[in-house]
C-alpha cells in the first residue's frame, strides 16, 4: 500500500514534532518534510510534491492562506488541510476559495488529524463539527449567494442529495448509509456531478452548494 506523504507547515517546531510524532505511528501516513513558515511551505510542496500539506494558518513570512493558495495552483493534486488554534469563521470560506481542503482545530489534532488527512487524501472535502454553520453564517454576511460562479446544469434528485451530503462534510461511508447505497456508487454520483459541473476539488462542491442554497443553517 502506497504511503500518503505529508508536509507539515507549522512556526512552532514543539508542534512539528508532536505531530510527526503522531504521525509516524500510522502505517500509511509518512512525514516527508517540515516547513516553519509559509513561503517555506510553498518552496518545499513544490520540492516534494506531497499529497497532503498540513497547514498553519497564522505563520511568518507568508500567511498559510496565502501559501494555500500558491500551491493549490501549482499542485493541483496536492491537498491543503489547514490546522489552527482557534475556530475562525471569518478564514473558513477563504480557505476554501483558495483551494483547501478541510480545516482541522488544533486541540482535536489527536482524534481527527489522521481522519482528515485521509479524507482530503481521497479527494474528499472535511469539515469539523459546526463548520458548515459558521460557513453559512460567513457566506451569507458576505452577499456571496449573489454571484454564480457556475453555468446552471440539472442535477438528478439523488444527485443533489450526494451534492448536499457532501458539502456537509459526511464521507462516502456514511453517505452510502443514509441513502442505502454503496460506498461505490456514491463515489459515481459524485463523480458525475462534478463533471457535470465542470469542478475538479470537492471544496468546490461546497461553493456550489451554497449558491444553489443546497445548505441551510439548520445542518
Amino acid at each position: 500500500m502506497k504511503r500518503i506523504s505529508i508536509l507539515l507547515a507549522d512556526d512552532h517546531a514543539v508542534l512539528r514534532a508532536g505531530l510527526r510524532a503522531l504521525l509516524a505511528a500510522e502505517h500509511d501516513l509518512e512525514v516527508v518534510g517540515e516547513a516553519a513558515n509559509g513561503r517555506e511551505a510553498v518552496e518545499l510542496a513544490l520540492q516534494l510534491r506531497p499529497d497532503v500539506v498540513v497547514m498553519d494558518l497564522a505563520m511568518p513570512e507568508m500567511s498559510g492562506l496565502e501559501a494555500t493558495r500558491r500551491i493549490t495552483a501549482e499542485l493541483p493534486n496536492t491537498r491543503v488541510l489547514a490546522l489552527t488554534m482557534h475556530a475562525e469563521e471569518q478564514y473558513l470560506l477563504e480557505l476554501l476559495q483558495a483551494g483547501g481542503s478541510g480545516y482541522v482545530l488544533k486541540r482535536s489534532a489527536d482524534t481527527e488529524l489522521m481522519e482528515a488527512i485521509r479524507a482530503v487524501s481521497r479527494g474528499e472535502a472535511f469539515l469539523y463539527p459546526g463548520a458548515v454553520k459558521m460557513l453559512l453564517s460567513e457566506y451569507s454576511r458576505d452577499g456571496a449567494g449573489g454571484t454564480r460562479r457556475h453555468t446552471r446544469h440539472e442535477l438528478s434528485e439523488r444527485e443533489e442529495e450526494v451534492l448536499k451530503l457532501t458539502a456537509e462534510g459526511y464521507s462516502n461511508h456514511e453517505i452510502a448509509d443514509r441513502l442505502a447505497i454503496s460506498p461505490k456508487t456514491v463515489d459515481t454520483y459524485r463523480q458525475r456531478i462534478m463533471e457535470k459541473l465542470d469542478l475538479h476539488h470537492r471544496a468546490e462542491l461546497v461553493h456550489y452548494a451554497l449558491d444553489r442554497g443546497l445548505l441551510r443553517a439548520g445542518v
